[in-house]
């Protein structure tokens, strides 16, 4: 049995081709670096990679991170500028006994050293919303980081391997050199190939405060599915984080354990995910919350193509 689960949308074209190595019987690593890479190279999806929004200095500062469910081997990068595919420089590091979490310059010089792509990663279209933000803070109310979707997945292969990946350029004007959880082992992702995998996007600093994706894997090894335990974990740190600090950020969490069975669960309005397994073709879901369980529908034709529209819809600035 195979299988992949995505954060968002912006992943499907990504699970495509993950989903045709899988299914030739190709490792759970390449699956996951090849979707990965897929969705941080469109420079239309304006969280992940080239044409990721920008710090407050706007500049591109890139998260990434990659796990190996049974090796338990781990490699993340933080505050990146200047090269592509973060994915890749993560997974790359997972392979170092120690040295695995670079930051900033030093992220930099390993990613030079090792041969990686050099890249401006700003474009222009990331420079227009970052104006355009600033003009819209002097007249509304509105936060200046709406606009953060990790991309986050977790692949089963055909040997039972599992594999985890994220990657994300951040809060939009973060404060230079800000890591949010994508690239923090356990909170924005997590597998054990024994159990299962997760994680997570929304606003890091709240699902940091969770440990949400281990949580997850936690409580699937005590024989919760993956939709009971992103379930409960999602709506309990949902409320306790309301209780003790009077409301609580974005939080969204997909996972798969080791038989293929997936769950995702969300306290957003909006939230999307897209799944393949051998026997599930790529689809793209959007899911809702009632109660204290969630109903993922498949998304309309209609809002899929709406979707793309939107994010490529011609920008000008204001």
């Amino acid at each position: 049995m195979w299988g992949i689960i995505a954060t968002w949308r912006m992943a499907k074209e990504g699970l495509d081709k993950a989903s045709n190595i899988l299914s030739q019987q190709g490792t759970a690593g390449d699956a996951i670096e090849t979707a990965i890479k897929e969705v941080e190279d469109f420079p239309y999806y304006k969280s992940v990679g080239y044409g990721g929004l920008p710090n407050k200095d706007m500049e591109v500062e890139l998260d990434a991170a990659y796990m190996d469910g049974t090796t338990f081997d781990i490699g993340a990068i933080g505050a990146l500028k200047d090269f592509a595919n973060p994915i890749s420089i993560a997974r790359s590091l997972s392979k170092n006994k120690v040295n695995n979490l670079l930051v900033g310059s030093g992220a930099e010089a390993y990613a030079h050293k090792a041969g990686f792509e050099r890249k401006n990663m700003l474009t222009e279209r990331a420079k227009t919303h970052f104006k355009n933000r600033v003009k819209d803070l002097q007249e509304f109310e509105i936060s200046p980081y709406s606009g953060h979707d990790t991309v986050g997945m977790v692949s089963l292969d055909n040997l039972g391997n599992m594999v985890a990946g994220t990657s994300t350029s951040g809060l939009f004007m973060k404060e230079k050199g800000r890591v949010g959880d994508s690239p923090i082992i356990g909170s924005g992702l997590y597998v054990d190939s024994e159990v299962g995998g997760a994680s997570a996007t929304g606003l890091g600093e709240d699902l940091m405060k969770g440990v949400v994706s281990y949580e997850v894997v936690r409580l699937m090894k005590e024989n919760l599915s993956p939709q009971e335990a992103v379930e409960k974990v999602t709506f309990d740190l949902d409320k306790e984080l309301t209780e003790r600090r009077g409301s609580s950020g974005d939080i969204s969490i997909v996972a798969m354990n080791n038989k293929g069975e997936w769950g995702v669960a969300s306290n957003i309005e909006n939230f999307s995910f897209s799944v393949a397994t051998q026997i599930h073709e790529n689809t793209v879901y959007r899911t809702i919350r009632e109660g204290n369980h969630m109903i993922h529908t498949v998304a309309s034709e209609e809002w899929m193509k709406n979707y793309l529209t939107e994010r490529m819809r011609p920008l000008e600035e204001k």
